[in-house]
């Protein structure tokens, strides 16, 4: 005779770690979403750059490396290689930046005014650039630490220079391209970048207080400033 099966055993309940939810399986667990950094679908290149600047200003070039900018990101130490390659390859593409921040500083100057009021604006806005971000201002004349053959720091860098000859075209009252031009243009272009760059760099270093403080009480470096870019032309004796 066939025996039955126990009523009781079919019948009791399962423990109940055995029956646990489906959603409280899915607590145990974070998912991959959840445990992303911040910095995810494509923007820790972005947040790398942006804390490469901050150690670029607050540290100086010596001290902008792969690893400070990784701390500085909040990030792995291979974060950076695997983004730029390098720390030549971090730096080109940090002064790209400088580069194309630079531009619209001098463009947003000279927006309006005379042409002369357009080149002393332009003047002043090239120079409060440099005193606003002087580390970005230092690397993007660092050329031994950059790779000049990286589309975007090319593009970037012959853009500004782009727009610095067709300033200087404007206040000669003629164009002046910046991939072709006669040797009195270039003789232009070179004078006025070097006396503005020149102004710059003593200002940086702080050697303008060598001049202002020869100078009647009260005159600021703004009006020294103003001062030489009116001043008339250096006149050489023949040669």
């Amino acid at each position: 005779m066939a025996r039955k099966p126990n009523q009781n055993k079919a019948n009791r309940p399962r423990p109940r770690s055995a029956a646990r939810p489906l959603a409280a399986k899915q607590a145990v667990r974070p998912t991959r979403a959840a445990a992303e950094t911040p910095y995810h679908h494509g923007a820790l290149r972005d947040a790398l750059l942006q804390a490469a600047e901050k150690v670029l200003e607050r540290d100086g070039l010596p001290g902008l490396t792969l690893r400070a900018v990784a701390r500085e990101a909040g990030v792995s130490h291979a974060a950076p290689t695997h983004h730029f390659g390098d720390l030549t390859g971090l730096v080109s593409e940090l002064a790209a930046i400088g580069y194309r921040q630079f531009s619209a500083a001098m463009t947003a100057g000279k927006a309006s005014g005379t042409l002369q009021e357009q080149g002393l604006a332009a003047a002043r806005a090239y120079v409060a650039f440099a005193q606003a971000h002087p580390g970005m201002y230092g690397l993007m004349f660092r050329a031994e630490r950059l790779d000049m053959s990286r589309p975007s720091l090319h593009d970037a860098s012959d853009a500004a220079f782009a727009g610095l000859a067709r300033g200087v075209g404007a206040s000669r009252h003629e164009h002046i391209a910046a991939d072709a031009m006669s040797l009195e243009q270039g003789g232009a272009v070179a004078r006025a970048w070097s006396m503005v760059h020149g102004f710059t760099m003593l200002l940086l270093d702080g050697r303008i207080s060598d001049v202002l403080r020869r100078l009647p009480k009260g005159t600021t470096t703004d009006q020294l400033f103003e001062a030489m870019l009116r001043s008339p032309n250096p006149q050489l004796p023949p040669p």
